[in-house]
Parts: C-alpha cells; structure tokens; sequence
C-alpha cells in the first residue's frame, strides 16, 4: 500500500480541468492510491522525473494555447538539452478538454502528449480528446477515459490480498480539518496584522503582485460607456494604481467579492440547520488532513465564516456535477435526493444542463431549490461544495507609452486599443495616417463605447475610425 502513489497535474483556465482532475483524485482513493493533485505550475517540475504514474488533465484556451497555470511547466518541458531518455522510468496518462468547434481542437492536450512520448514517458493508455460539441457533453468522452484508466492501474497495481475497492457511492471524506479556534479578541488581533501587512504590500514597489500577493487600488472614476437604457451597462474604471507596471494589451486580473445581500442570503439559508458553527461570526481554522492536498494561502489563517462566504466561496458559481453528488449525501427528503442523484449520474446530464447551464443557475440558487440538503451540510463539506472565488480579467485601456497600429476592435474588444491611442497621443504621435480604428457595435446611440474620444480624435486628425453599427439599419 505504501507504493500506490499517483501524481495528479492539471491545466485549467476555467476550472473545469481542476475539476475534472479532483475528481479523479477523489476516485483514487476508492482504489487505495494515494498523492497530490496539483496546478502543473504549483508542481516541481524537475521531480517529474522520480514520479511512476502521472495523470494529466488538460484544457485549451485561446487558439490552441496552453492555460496560464501550466506555462511555467510546459516551457520547462520544451527544453533542447532535456534528455531524451529522462521520463523513462514514468507512466503517465494525458486527458483532454477542448471543443471542436475551435480550429485547434485540445491543441495543448495533444502537445503535452507528444513531448511527454519524445522524452520517454510510457502512455497509459490513449490520450482523452473531450468534446463540449458532442451530444452528451465532454463527459461522453471524460466517463469511459476514468473507466479505462481504473481497468489498467488495477491491472498494473492491484490491491493485496483481502483489501477490496471502496464502494463508488460512498462519501469521500473532505480535505481539510475545519474546526472552530481562537476568541474573537485574537481574530481582531489577526485581522489588524493582516491590515498592517496590506499597507506594507502597498508600500513596497519591488514587491511583486499576483492572486496571492494583491495589489490595493482607489478607483477614482466609474464612467458608463454604453447609453442609459442600453440592456449592458459597460464601464470604463479610472484606478489610482502607482505601483503597478503594465504594457499595452495586458490585462488586469480583479479578485471580486461576494455582495452583501448574496451573502446575507447565504446564511439565511444555513439559518434552518442545527450547526451553531455556521454562524457567520464563527471563527474557523482550517488545516492539512494530509499532504495530498495543502490548504491554500488564503485559508492559512483563521477567518471568521462571514470573511469565508465575503471572499473565498463563490456563491455564483454555476455549480458542475459533484456539487450535486455531494449534496444527495447531506439531504433528507427522498425527493431532493432522487434528482440530486439524477444530476450526479451520465445519465442525467442533459437534464442536469437544463437545470444548471443553460439559466446559469448560481450555487446559491441551487442551495435554495434543495433546502433539505442545505440545512444539513457539515462545516468541513462546505469547501468541497463551494468553489474559491476566481480572479476575473479585465483589459487595460490606458498605457504610459505609444506605435503604428491598426485596430480592430468591436465591442468591449476596443479596450486595450485605447491604451495604444493614449500612448500615440501623449508622445505627440497620433496621426490619421498612422493610427487606424475598426470598431463594430450594435447601435451608434448605444454601446458606441468612448465615443466622444474617438470622434475628437477623428476630427483632430489624429484618428481614422471606421464604425460599423450592426442594428442601426433595417437588418442586421
């Protein structure tokens, strides 16, 4: 038993590949193997080589792009003075997530693959091409790949004498220990150290931000670019951000927070159970079950759970389908529980699309729609359940610099552009006959974003713009 370790490395840039990848992890402990499942880039990469068995989950972005939190490991793997020989000794598995309907179908799948084959890596079995554009969903493929890869590690590890498989529907139990801890006094005190060490973030130019290291910003304008009873309500954000260093075309990753009225709506809900600990002042603190699965940065210290539900837990989240697994569990009206199982199972897919997908229905609206399971949920299942809160990317539209360009930007597409206008024009290098602007948007009074910049621009002959407004005529 000390010998069944499988590594589980995962690209996402959505999070389904994270999901699929933990589910498959959750699985392996039905079979008794063991190990960690990590971002391919909060992986060591030079131990990859001291690894038996590794399976890779992979999704494609962009055209045919790798995610972000497995460039750092890919551009390791690319390497020319990698021996050719080095992943001899490893048997490794790659899964792919993708869509057809892009030119470049589970393109970084199927590179993963082939350099892993180049560097000696054993394959498993065939590589997993999911498809969102088949009938069933991705699942078609992504269901009889996990049953294929248990057929083969069983094959190749099987389970001493006596030691059988757990039982498939059986709850796994969760990853962290969450227990109650501290007073309030020494949370307060927590919290006024957290506040110090922000100020000292903010402070430090040579500090580098990222998710776990944020940048604190003032926004000082909130302008609306769409007219005022245009159906989107798109703005432009003016941010007092003196730290930070950007390039024209970067984007800026914002890490959101739950509403007040979302959050109060959560504990209303958790209000009909009987844990006192779901109190939203209740401090909490989570620690390691084991070394498989570390608890993240933002949860090394104690919070209370209203700071938990504020900005860990996404409470709007379309939930995916081991939310609705998990919940079967907690539930105790034979109702719920029969369409929780029905949504768990490839079966009930389509309807679970139905129900979730296709209205973008939030976790916090499904929680609503099960009360019986959602007054029964364990504090420790609470982060099995709920997914952390993501960073959203937005585009710069500003730059401290400017070069020749033609743009070609409809809708909220334009943003980026802007900041090579703005850069053109502070160095005194905006010119019509250098800077060119194709912009597309439904109507000239409606969603003409930055019009009055763009028209002074034009008329100062420092622009030359080309709209095309798609419903101002009588077809589209």
């Amino acid at each position: 038993m000390e010998n069944r370790k499988i590594t589980f490395l995962y690209g996402s840039q959505t999070g389904t590949a994270k999901e699929v990848a933990e589910r498959i992890w959750r699985e392996a402990k039905r079979f008794h193997f063991h190990g960690p499942v990590r971002a391919m880039d909060d992986y060591p990469v030079s131990q990859l080589i001291h690894e038996s068995i590794v399976i890779f989950i992979c999704s494609t972005t962009g055209q045919g792009e790798e995610p972000d939190n497995m460039k750092v490991f890919w551009r390791f793997l690319l390497r020319k003075n990698l021996p050719a020989d080095s992943l001899q000794g490893v048997r490794y598995a790659v899964l792919g997530l993708g869509d057809s309907s892009y030119a470049k179908f589970n393109y970084a799948a199927k590179k993963l693959h082939r350099r892993l084959l180049q560097l000696g890596g054993q394959p498993l079995l065939n590589i997993g091409l999911a498809d969102e554009q088949h009938d069933l969903g991705a699942d078609a493929v992504i269901d009889p790949w996990i049953l294929d890869l248990w057929i083969k590690l069983s094959d190749l590890c099987p389970l001493p004498d006596g030691v059988i498989p757990l039982d498939k529907d059986s709850l796994c139990p969760p990853r962290w220990l969450v227990s109650l801890s501290q007073t309030d006094e020494t949370h307060n005190q927590n919290c006024s150290n957290k506040e110090l060490l922000k100020r000292n973030v903010v402070n430090n130019i040579k500090e580098e931000f990222s998710q776990n290291n944020p940048c604190y910003v003032s926004v000082i304008r909130n302008t609306r670019t769409t007219a005022p009873l245009h159906f989107q309500d798109v703005r432009l954000i003016q941010l007092s951000a003196p730290k930070l260093q950007y390039s024209p075309g970067d984007v800026l990753m914002v890490c959101p927070h739950n509403g007040p009225d979302k959050v109060d709506q959560f504990f209303t809900l958790l209000s009909t159970g009987s844990d006192g600990r779901l109190h939203p002042d209740a401090v909490i603190k989570v620690t390691e079950r084991d070394n498989d699965a570390p608890v993240p940065l933002a949860l090394k210290h104690p919070l209370t759970l209203r700071e938990c539900a504020q900005r860990y837990w996404d409470l709007n989240a379309v939930p995916r389908r081991y939310f609705f697994h998990l919940l079967s569990h907690f539930t105790t009206n034979d109702l719920e529980k029969e369409k929780l199982i029905e949504f768990s199972t490839p079966e009930g897919q389509e309807e679970l699309y139905n129900y979730s997908n296709r209205p973008r229905r939030t976790a916090l609206e499904v929680l609503q729609d099960f009360p019986h399971a959602t007054a029964n949920i364990p504090l420790e299942y609470m982060f099995e359940l709920l997914q952390p809160i993501g960073p959203r990317a937005f585009s710069i539209a500003s730059s401290p610099k400017g070069s020749p360009v033609i743009m070609i930007g409809p809708g909220t597409g334009v943003a980026p552009f802007r900041s090579f206008i703005h850069e053109r024009e502070a160095l005194g290098q905006a010119s019509d006959k250098l800077l060119y602007l194709f912009f597309g948007c439904r109507n000239k009074s409606g969603d003409f974003h930055c019009s009055n910049e763009w028209l002074s621009l034009q008329k100062e002959r420092q622009l030359s713009l080309f709209c095309a407004f798609s419903r101002d005529q009588e077809y589209k």
